[in-house]
């Protein structure tokens, strides 16, 4: 079993940044890969980061270039970096960990772009 802790969300004006934490227990997530998703209201959830055990990434076409993820395995965290955000990043971000037979999702944590 993992339990998976998102943090960081807020209340941001366009064009401010954010950091999300999700912090992993329950057992070691180094040798996972971990993402991030979101979904706004009335929308499907969509991924939009994901980081490999070995560190590569990818990232969704709308994110590229503003959002990081980073992972540190000696915290059993996973981070994502927001800068630049839009109304349109508005939604709530959830953690995931991939541990082969089944994952695990966290709570969520929301993000509102807004002036």
């Amino acid at each position: 079993q993992v339990q998976l802790v998102e943090s960081g969300g807020g209340l941001v004006q366009p064009g401010g940044s954010l950091r999300l934490s999700c912090a992993a227990s329950g057992s070691t997530v180094s040798a996972n890969a971990m993402a991030w998703y979101r979904q706004a209201p009335g929308k499907k959830r969509e991924l939009v980061a994901a980081i490999a055990s070995g560190g590569s990434t990818n990232y969704a076409d709308s994110v590229k270039g503003r959002f990081t993820i980073s992972r540190d395995n000696a915290k059993n965290t996973v981070y994502l970096q927001m800068n630049s955000l839009k109304p349109e990043d508005t939604a709530a971000y959830y953690c995931f960990v991939d541990r082969g037979l089944r994952g695990y999702w966290g709570q969520g944590t929301q993000v509102t772009v807004s002036s």
